[in-house]
């Protein structure tokens, strides 16, 4: 028995094959995939053949915002039944180092992220009919979540970690650069913890419409000249994952402000205005992947914030070649996978 997977071998070379059937083994859950949503680090591997500093070395199968049903399970597992629906929790971490034991396994240097070239051999992803993980990543959807809205639960988590990182936004005027997923997501999650005003910045006004139905209440062209920039915000989360978008963070937050940075920016060195982080006294923060807020998010996602209108796009496994060309086109948002939806 076989199932296919989408593979991507070097820059620009993404194929569909075929591989055996994973079976689960004692701790293990098998599940039949049925999304996989196609992230920013996803497209990175595509067109470079690296995300960042982390380089294909041997054929790598993407994806870690993963959903399905449960196939099988291995000795030991209790609790899940067959076909019940569940999102996967795409970090594997160590538990016992000083990051782990301090309360942010998101920093685990020994954590195994699914569909990354981080380590060799690479960790293996989602994109695939069938996965097979520990039972303790497993999380079943609540009742009455679809799986299509589950998809962002992975997404969603990161901006929600961001979130948290500003920590108290309560009624604070807040700018978001970058209105792409994790963008407007972080629109969401702002507007979830009664942030007060929302500004969102973006190149595109087919990005910034979908921050609007996120939330956002103002709406700024970060390439047209005329634009308003508001003259202070008390926090700003950089999303775009450029210098330009980091620099107007740094430029418009007010004196003692916050500055989330979750965007990924590009590998080497940043050019930023630091002397204005040091006269102004800015706090700069990072914030990478996300951990302990997973449950969390999907019951946000399956109860109080629909994500759902940022699916703009869904493609068959077998055309996962051009769900990654349409997801690199900034009149895309959220691009799924439908690997075995169809099955559900």
């Amino acid at each position: 028995m076989t199932v296919l997977a989408c593979v991507i071998e070097r820059a620009e070379r993404v194929r569909v094959v075929e591989y055996p059937t994973p079976e689960p083994g004692k701790g293990q859950v098998a599940v039949d995939v049925a999304y996989g949503g196609i992230c920013g680090s996803d497209l990175h591997y595509f067109h470079d053949g690296a995300a960042g500093e982390f380089v294909i070395r041997e054929p790598l199968i993407p994806g870690h915002e993963i959903v399905g049903t449960v196939a099988a399970f291995g000795a030991g597992v209790v609790g899940l039944e067959p076909g019940s629906p569940v999102a996967v929790h795409p970090a594997q971490v160590c538990g016992s180092c000083v990051d782990c034991l301090g309360g942010n396994p998101q920093l685990c240097s020994s954590s195994r992220y699914l569909g990354s070239a981080a380590h060799f051999p690479h960790v293996q992803g989602g994109f695939t009919e069938r996965l097979v993980v520990t039972a303790n990543r497993i999380f079943p959807l609540p009742d009455g979540m679809s799986l299509r809205r589950a998809a962002l639960a992975e997404p969603f988590s990161v901006a929600f970690h961001a979130v948290r990182r500003a920590g108290d936004v309560v009624g604070r005027t807040v700018l978001v650069t970058g209105a792409g997923p994790i963008g407007c997501l972080t629109v969401a999650a702002l507007r979830q913890a009664d942030a007060g005003t929302i500004l969102v910045s973006d190149l595109t006004d087919a990005a910034l419409q979908n921050a609007k139905l996120m939330g956002a209440d103002v709406l700024l062209r970060a390439d047209q000249a005329d634009t308003q920039w508001p003259e202070q915000v008390d926090l700003a989360i950089e999303a775009s994952g450029t210098g330009p978008g980091l620099n107007t963070c740094i430029r418009t937050v007010r004196r003692a402000g916050r500055i989330v940075q979750v965007g990924i920016l590009p590998p080497g060195t940043t050019e930023v205005i630091g002397n204005a982080i040091v006269n102004k006294e800015i706090e700069l923060l990072g914030s990478w992947r996300f951990h302990l807020e997973f449950s969390a998010a999907i019951d946000l996602l399956a109860t109080e914030i629909n994500a759902e209108p940022l699916i703009s796009h869904e493609f068959r496994l077998q055309e996962a070649e051009r769900a990654f060309r349409s997801a690199a086109d900034r009149l895309s948002c959220k691009v799924l996978l439908n690997i075995g939806a169809s099955a559900n």
